[in-house]
């Protein structure tokens, strides 16, 4: 009698093979290219009990549910695919999960860093029944990803509006290339028919508390983006300027991040910016 393949011995031999090859690195979310291009090689942190409840989550998809799924586990990477399956395991609702749009409703895709994810669910919740508001399948990071990626971020039919922000992953990047890869991405998004809206960059945290992402960094940033944005007529939400009054109250200690207060207040705001440019009139 032949010799029956276990599906779940190869996930654990799979799983205990990564494990192995997988060199140790710093962990935490990733600020720039190097920290992500090292978190691709560090022990995934995904079990071979987590890959089994996956795959029975799995078994329940719809095709398309579950081409979305695959693009997930192909872009998210090693430090947010493990978050992302903790989250479903534990039935937590996510930035990244798939949205089944309502055909009677216009299409938003949010494009940017970690700080677009905190505030993507307030989106999606501000606009529930008004529009259908999707996210890229990972961090998008710098700009320099951006112009590698934006092809599989603009996967998934017409988008009526996309909102766009690069900038903390870009703060040591030469000023001239940073606008040049603007001005390039933002040629490519207009190509789509979509509404474009900026979101201009949250501030550093308060001076001495990150020496990793200063004032004049974000200042940077963000007086290129403007120039950029104002050549070419688009419209910008000011989370600058929303979030700098509040940082002592809204924004994690010694960190980019915020509270999910914050990302509620910039979700709001970012939700309004959309009403605003007419996309609820289509």
């Amino acid at each position: 009698m032949k010799n029956k393949i276990n599906p779940t011995a190869i996930i654990i031999l799979g799983a205990l093979l990564l494990a192995t090859w997988c060199p140790a690195v710093p962990t935490g979310e990733p600020t720039n290219a190097k920290e992500a291009a090292q978190q691709q090689q560090q022990k995934s942190g995904i079990t071979p009990d987590m890959l089994e409840r996956e795959a029975k989550r799995k078994a329940a998809m719809t095709p398309e549910q579950l081409a979305w799924e695959q693009t997930l586990e192909a872009n998210l990477g090693n430090f947010y695919l493990p978050l992302y399956y903790k989250d479903k395991d534990a039935g937590r609702e996510t930035d990244w999960d798939y949205v089944e749009d309502n055909p009677a409703l216009p299409r938003l895709l949010i494009l940017g860093d970690s700080i677009s994810g905190g505030y993507t669910l307030p989106v999606r919740h501000a606009l529930a029944g008004k529009v259908n508001v999707h996210r890229a399948p990972e961090n998008c990071g710098s700009t320099a990803r951006g112009l590698k990626n934006l092809d599989i971020w603009l996967k998934g039919g017409k988008w009526d509006t996309i909102t766009w922000n690069f900038g903390i992953h870009d703060r040591q990047m030469d000023p001239a290339v940073f606008q040049s890869n603007l001005e390039t991405l933002l040629q490519r998004l207009q190509k789509t028919g979509a509404r474009i809206i900026w979101v201009r960059t949250t501030p550093a945290p308060l001076p001495g508390n990150l020496a990793t992402f200063t004032d004049a960094q974000c200042d940077q940033v963000n007086t290129i983006a403007d120039g950029v944005m104002k050549k070419s007529g688009i419209q910008e939400v000011d989370l600058y300027s929303l979030m700098k009054p509040v940082l002592q109250e809204h924004q994690l200690p010694n960190n980019v991040h915020f509270k999910k207060t914050g990302y509620e207040l910039m979700g709001r705001e970012v939700a309004k910016a959309v009403l605003a440019s007419g996309l609820h009139d289509k």
